[in-house]
């Protein structure tokens, strides 16, 4: 049987889905408010709807405003590609190409300049309530959201490179309760998904890579999760961020390496960052601002190297390697059996007087950091300056890349003075970390040879 509640765009009689998609779905929510009209209907009275978007390409000229609950909007297929290989992809190649755009369920964001500077207005969809109870169950599903272009050129000439068209995929601007987005693919949006004032929110199992910043979960929230994306954003945005959260689950992402951060805390607190793969070009992979505290971050493996693919090689975050790859503000975090890599050529280091800094304690007491295995490495790098060179294939032959390395001079911890009553064990050896012992405890990993203390037993 057919509900009444199930809407397909390319069904629907008011507007043309494929010139302006934004038009059809905002005539569908105007329906689904005059047929649930009333608040108690037999316990019940406003079930929501289901808009289904096939297969295909569909223009949004016409922001889509949802402030309903209940409101589920989906599709068949995420329809990823990378539109950043296409674009540094000479012309003659890109001739033998099998397809030069994503696919899937596709919504092509074409929204015109406001002139407004709030991001809420430039949103493909900006979900917005007042009152109460909060905006709630909102979900987005298995389709994709592309901004087409970058086309701010004025720092480098480089437009598409720039990681800037001023467009958002999905913005959350009201407060909202158990909203899902799953399964989507966002591409080419200087911001994918915003969402403020969250609560049970779930992201999880998403692409959502070649953004200004990826996922920013803003204002507050608690008792969220984002977890098994695939993320990538661009050299000066976020690629996951969160500030003033309680409560957030950050696990199995898989963080890809040209973002500004892989993840970044801002007032965090209680929250947990667990089995991640983090990848990064630049120092400041992670980082926690604005005292973060009681925060757990454990078993993630962490990897920075250099950027191999020469088109991208002249950009960076700004950072210096003295910031750190771990750099924490805060109290009472416990950082736990990572593992952690840095393999880079000593010529790309800054400054090339001072060894790069692994875990850098810059303020807070009762932090506890344990079991960290630090591997660094220096080997001469191996830039692919050729222009046709395969991103996928440079990339890849980088990462496992692992002969004929030898050990880089780090240090493995350093805790900044005033930085008090921190515990640091078996995370470096003595000359690797920097501290004041007088009022922090420590105790270093063991090297190859080294006595372990008057307890040590004897032989017999």
């Amino acid at each position: 049987m057919t509900s009444a509640n199930a809407y397909d765009v390319t069904k629907w009689p008011v507007g043309n889905p494929h010139e302006d998609i934004g038009a059809v779905i905002n005539s569908i929510i105007a329906d689904v408010k005059i047929r649930q009209a009333s608040r108690d209907v037999n316990d019940g009275g406003k079930p929501g709807a289901v808009i289904y978007i096939p297969p295909g390409d569909f223009r949004l000229v016409t922001q889509v405003l949802i402030d309903i609950s209940y409101l589920k909007i989906v599709g068949s297929g995420h329809g990823f590609t990378s539109s950043s290989i296409r674009f540094n992809t000479p012309a003659q190649e890109l001739e033998q190409w099998h397809e030069v755009w994503p696919g899937g369920s596709r919504v092509l964001v074409d929204l015109a300049p406001s002139g407004a500077e709030d991001d809420a207005s430039k949103a493909a969809f900006l979900v917005e309530r007042a009152g109460n109870p909060r905006i709630s169950s909102v979900e987005f599903a298995d389709f994709c959201i592309d901004g087409l272009h970058f086309t701010d050129a004025a720092s480098n000439g480089d437009a598409e490179n720039s990681y800037r068209n001023g467009k958002t995929g999905i913005h959350l601007a009201s407060a909202n309760d158990s909203f899902r987005i799953k399964g989507m693919g966002l591409i080419y949006l200087e911001h994918g998904i915003v969402a403020y004032h969250s609560d049970a929110l779930t992201v999880d199992d998403n692409f959502v890579a070649e953004c200004g910043n990826c996922i920013e979960l803003r204002g507050m929230g608690q008792a969220s999760r984002v977890s098994n994306n695939l993320v990538g954003a661009g050299y000066d945005g976020h690629s996951i961020y969160a500030e003033n959260f309680g409560g957030l689950l950050v696990s199995g992402n898989n963080v890809f390496p040209r973002g500004r951060s892989s993840i970044e805390f801002s007032g965090v607190v209680r929250s947990s960052i667990t089995g991640n793969r983090f990848h990064s070009f630049y120092p400041g992979m992670l980082v926690f601002s604005e005292h973060c505290s009681e925060n757990l971050i454990s078993s993630n493996h962490f990897l920075r190297d250099r950027e191999p693919w020469a088109p991208m090689t002249k950009y960076d975050n700004g950072l210096d390697d003295q910031f750190g790859l771990l750099h924490l503000n805060g109290d009472n975090n416990s950082v736990i059996a990572n593992h952690i890599s840095e393999s880079i050529d000593t010529q790309f280091l800054e400054p090339s007087y001072e060894k790069p800094v692994i875990i850098r304690i810059v303020s807070g007491r009762g932090n506890y950091v344990a079991n960290n295995h630090i591997v660094a490495t220096t080997e001469a790098s191996q830039t692919n300056d050729a222009p046709n060179s395969a991103c996928f294939s440079t990339q890849v032959e980088a990462i496992l890349s692992t002969r004929n390395l030898t050990t880089l001079d780090v240090i493995a911890v350093k805790v900044e003075p005033g930085s008090i009553q921190n515990t640091i064990l078996d995370s470096g050896s003595d000359a690797q970390v920097v501290i004041d012992r007088a009022v922090n405890a420590f105790r270093g990993t063991p090297m190859p040879g080294q006595q372990l203390g008057s307890a040590q037993l004897e032989p017999t």
